[in-house]
C-alpha cells in the first residue's frame, strides 16, 4: 500500500504552478528609469530627452557617451545606427514597442522607436523619451544623424 502510495504521488504530484498560461512576452528585470539617468538625443537639429534604465547596459553606453551615429529607417516604425562596440545584454520580449523606446538589438545595435507596435524580437531596454512630441517629423523617411550624449 504505501509502495502504491509512493507511485501515485510520483506520477500525479506535479506542481501546477507551472501550468500557466504564457503570453509571449518575458518580464523585463530592469530598475525603472531615474531622473538623474538622462540622455540627451540629438536628431539632426532638433534635441529630445530621454531618461536610461539603471542596468549594466546603461552603464556601459554612459561610459562611452558621446556618440554619433547614422541611424537608417526600418519598417517605417524604427532607426536604428550600429555602435562601434557591443554592450552587455539582457534580452527579453518586451511584447508592445511604445513610441519613443531606446532599445538595444543584438548586443550592438541602438533602435529608437518612432511608432506603436507589437513585437516577437527581443531586446535589452535603455530608456525611453521623455516627451516624443516632433519625435516623426525629426527623424524623417530617411538616414538620419544622431548625437547621444548625457545632459
Amino acid at each position: 500500500m504505501k509502495a502504491l502510495l509512493i507511485l501515485f504521488v510520483s506520477l500525479f504530484g506535479v506542481p501546477l504552478g507551472d501550468c500557466t498560461d504564457y503570453d509571449g512576452t518575458d518580464a523585463i528585470h530592469q530598475t525603472p528609469p531615474t531622473d538623474t539617468m538622462k540622455l540627451k538625443i540629438t536628431v539632426g537639429k532638433v534635441v529630445f530627452t530621454a531618461t536610461l534604465y539603471d542596468n549594466a547596459t546603461t552603464a556601459t553606453l554612459k561610459a562611452r557617451l558621446p556618440l554619433h551615429l547614422t541611424m537608417r529607417e526600418l519598417n517605417h516604425n524604427e532607426k536604428y545606427g550600429t555602435l562601434p562596440a557591443p554592450l552587455p545584454t539582457d534580452a527579453a520580449h518586451p511584447g508592445t514597442i511604445q513610441a519613443g523606446d531606446l532599445m538595444l538589438y543584438g548586443d550592438d545595435t541602438v533602435v529608437l522607436f518612432y511608432q506603436t507596435f507589437s513585437t516577437s524580437y527581443r531586446y535589452t531596454r535603455l530608456g525611453k523619451l521623455d516627451d516624443v512630441t516632433g519625435l516623426t517629423d525629426a527623424l524623417g523617411s530617411g538616414d538620419v544623424p544622431v548625437t547621444l550624449a548625457l545632459e
